[in-house]
């Protein structure tokens, strides 16, 4: 198996780590920005798209900054190579007829948001056919100078509105496993701001109201909290139900856990990626195609 990796920054180096897991046989090829970039284990390194794109590869990771991805997915177009993209798939609504074109020429996609493969969320799909939901409300607070250490959290791209930064964004995995658990809401409401004092450009808070025809979801994206938190509660007809993301764990109202599960957060990378390679192995790419996150970005940004 051979691959091709375009941007090899942080997400992409949880993406070799999986890959490698899965696949120890796998060559791995990635596009460089400068010949300065600091080399990286099993990695063979390209400078020109000519360069890397004189092979023929199994798939392609864009893991990219979130700015790029447009153009790097109209260089990739013409090979028909399956792309496996880092969410968010844009950092803007103008990427409509792009998403048209690779349905015409039936390149496979995926977008990767590896929380749909963390157990306490695979949990709360089950126990939604078992339940009335009244109510959802989902908060996900962390600090981001502490995302990338040994690096100016200012200078990131989260932080840089130009490069697609800010929680609203950033943050898209609560908003897809919201979308996958409960499909497209009928309206958005949405407060973004940037008060905090991180002193960032970039959207520090976002709060969305997803209205569904029998309840709402409320979420809670920032930056700034150091006392990281990580939650989704569904108040239903009987009882509230929360999942603890951070602890992969379900509990009841009073406390009483139901579900704990051994996997980390990380750990969910690997499955992500075996989920993948299976639908590589069957050319069955129906799950979080570019048609799905597009609808995700919608409800970030429309």
């Amino acid at each position: 198996m051979r691959v091709l990796i375009v941007g090899l920054g942080s997400i992409a180096k949880k993406h070799i780590n999986a890959l490698l897991q899965c696949h120890p046989e796998v060559e791995i090829y990635a596009l460089r920005s400068s010949h300065q970039a600091k080399p990286y284990e099993q990695v063979q390194d390209w400078y020109t798209w000519e360069e890397a794109l004189n092979f023929r590869y199994d798939f392609v990771i864009i893991s990219s900054p979130t700015s790029l991805h447009k153009q790097v997915i109209e260089r990739l177009k013409e090979s028909g190579m399956p792309l496996f993209i880092e969410k968010p798939l844009f950092d803007s609504l103008q990427g409509k007829e792009l998403i048209e074109e690779l349905k015409v020429r039936k390149i496979p996609t995926y977008v990767a948001c590896n929380l749909r493969f963390l157990e306490v969320i695979r949990s709360l799909q089950k126990l939604l056919k078992h339940v009335t939901v009244n109510e959802v409300n989902v908060y996900c607070g962390s600090y981001l100078p502490d995302w990338r250490p040994g690096t100016d959290y200012r200078q990131c791209y989260s932080a840089i509105p130009e490069l697609g930064g800010g929680v609203h964004i950033d943050l898209i995995h609560e908003i897809d496993y919201v979308y996958w658990l409960f499909g497209q809401p009928k309206r958005v409401h949405k407060v973004f701001t940037n008060k905090s004092s991180l002193d960032i450009r970039a959207c520090d808070y976002a709060n969305y109201l997803l209205e569904y025809p029998a309840f709402n979801v409320n979420i809670i994206l920032n930056y700034y909290r150091r006392d990281g938190k990580r939650m989704c509660e569904i108040v239903t007809s009987e009882d509230t139900y929360t999942a603890n993301l951070l602890d992969n764990t379900l509990s009841r109202a009073k406390g009483e856990i139901l579900e704990q599960y051994p996997q980390r957060i990380i750990d969910t990378y690997t499955v992500q990626m075996r989920f993948f390679l299976s639908m590589l192995e069957t050319g069955n790419f129906n799950f979080n195609t570019v048609e799905d996150a597009y609808n995700v970005l919608k409800i970030c940004l429309e």
